[in-house]
């Protein structure tokens, strides 16, 4: 059968591009569709403006310790309109470079929403096309809760499109992208309030990493309550006896419009005016948004994709093997829509794995393990490798840690700690798992993750002399095991 194209990717975003550019640098004819702007999640609502908000909502704290350290610097009024014109340029120019990519690559590009028709017939639009493989990297999507009025609220993706920054906001969730965004805001001179159900934030992280970091978002004043969800919301104008009113002097109004309207927002009719919440604690209050961070959920709907027989999870996730492939062989999957490692450049990995795998006629497998990560909240955590907990039920283990005031805090009187944390196996004395929260722990941990992933032992980070002074010698420096296990 002739085909009219070889791989046809369901998908603009950094794994579905990535996978597409690779396939046609073999020679392969390549093709990609993709319904809303070019870059998915990660260039245009993820990581890339996330990151631009890190360092936007850090100012304050660097104010405040050059005043320390000597400068006459005061405090300005954080723009939001200027930062928010800004930013919205930037991700213009990276979709542009992702565009300019695919043609420089010879791929050919649509412009629409790609639904399977069967194994090898794709529909995009009023046109129908056919390819030997199908690549799903459709990536994934923020929910609400199921309850009333959630559809009040917003979630992360609407968070770049505010037409103003609110003067209080209530965060729904305990995991890195609640974190994030509640420090984020926060350093924006947002009233942060965050609930969530769990006992400590950051579940599946290592547990003394994740309490120092709840206690130091709480020190800088956010208004974190753990074992606590919400009950009720309604929008404040409605009568609600008891509750409190923040300081909010007007409705901030719903998120803007993006350039192009996107229909992988899962907005639906966010408030007008501030929001009526009430708690499990039993507290009420009434905020000027409710930002939903309470997890995502694969782009599988409507696309084809069990019409055309491939399986999908409990979650809706595509079902694949070690090498991405589903339960219909023309037919792969990588990234988020996998729901395996939701992480960006595991999912270029992916994407080149499955090009070995289809185009090389190299089998290679993506590699899952000892990834490295980072959460960036203020300060950040770094990752890599197994927990204390996690360790702990493997294997008897030793560890080494250490908490302290670092030198540019300390003379600037702050009294935040960071943590230097390192799980080493008894028997075989490899680096089982490291963990730092600090400033910068997310370039720290990029460094260390490259130790650990060659099987780096603790003898050989203690034959590693230290670069002083510096927040990471301490990482070579112990000596001595906190506690065993």
């Amino acid at each position: 059968m002739t085909f009219d194209y070889d791989l046809f990717v369901i998908g603009g975003g950094s794994g579905g591009v990535r996978a597409a550019r690779v396939a046609a640098a073999t020679g392969a004819k390549v093709a990609l569709a993709e319904e809303y702007r070019m870059g998915g999640t990660c260039v245009i609502r993820g990581c890339v403006p996330k990151k631009l908000m890190v360092y936007a909502s850090s100012y304050p704290d660097i104010f405040d310790d050059a005043r320390q350290y000597g400068w006459d610097v005061q405090h300005g009024d954080f723009n939001w309109g200027n930062f928010r014109t800004r930013l919205h340029a930037e991700l213009d120019r990276l979709e542009e470079v992702y565009r300019n990519l695919l043609n420089g690559s010879d791929v050919e590009i649509f412009d629409g929403r790609a639904i399977m028709d069967d194994p090898h017939t794709v529909r995009i639009n009023d046109k129908t096309v056919t390819a030997k493989h199908v690549l799903i990297a459709t990536g994934g999507h923020p929910v609400r809760p199921d309850m009333p009025n959630a559809d009040l609220g917003i979630v992360s993706n609407d968070i770049f499109l505010m037409e103003k920054m609110p003067k209080s906001v209530l965060i729904i969730g305990g995991g890195y992208i609640a974190c994030e965004f509640a420090c984020i805001l926060h350093g924006l001179g947002v009233e942060v309030t965050q609930y969530y159900r769990g006992a400590q934030i950051l579940r599946g992280f290592d547990d003394e990493a994740r309490g120092l970091l709840a206690d130091s978002m709480i020190q800088r004043g956010i208004n974190l309550h753990v074992g606590t969800n919400i009950v009720e919301m309604a929008p404040a104008s409605e009568d609600h006896t008891g509750a409190q009113p923040t300081n909010s002097d007007a409705a901030m109004g719903a998120p803007a419009q993006d350039i192009a309207s996107n229909p992988k927002s899962d907005t639906a009719k966010t408030a007008k005016e501030p929001i009526w919440v009430k708690a499990t604690n039993g507290t009420e209050k009434v905020f000027d948004h409710v930002l939903f961070a309470t997890g995502r959920s694969p782009n599988t709907d409507g696309i084809g994709l069990e019409e055309a027989g491939v399986k999908l999870g409990r979650r809706g996730e595509v079902a694949v093997d070690d090498y991405s492939q589903t339960s219909v062989p023309s037919i792969y999957a990588i990234g988020d829509v996998t729901n395996r490692v939701q992480l960006t450049p595991v999912a270029i990995r992916e994407g080149m794995a499955f090009v070995e795998t289809v185009f090389k006629g190299n089998p290679t497998k993506p590699d899952h393990d000892l990834i490295p990560s980072a959460v960036f909240t203020q300060p950040e955590l770094g990752t890599v490798g197994l927990t204390e907990e996690e360790a702990r039920e493997q294997e008897p283990i030793e560890v080494y840690c250490t908490s302290f005031r670092p030198m540019q805090q300390a003379f600037a009187g702050k009294s935040e700690r960071v943590l230097m944390k390192l799980v080493v196996a008894k028997e075989s004395r490899k680096i089982l798992g490291c963990h730092i929260v600090a400033d910068h722990a997310g370039e720290m941990i990029q460094m260390v993750g490259i130790a650990v992933k060659m099987g780096a032992t603790k003898e050989d980070f203690d034959r590693t002399v230290a670069v002083h002074p510096t927040m990471a010698e301490e990482i070579v420096t112990m000596k001595e095991p906190m506690r065993s296990a």
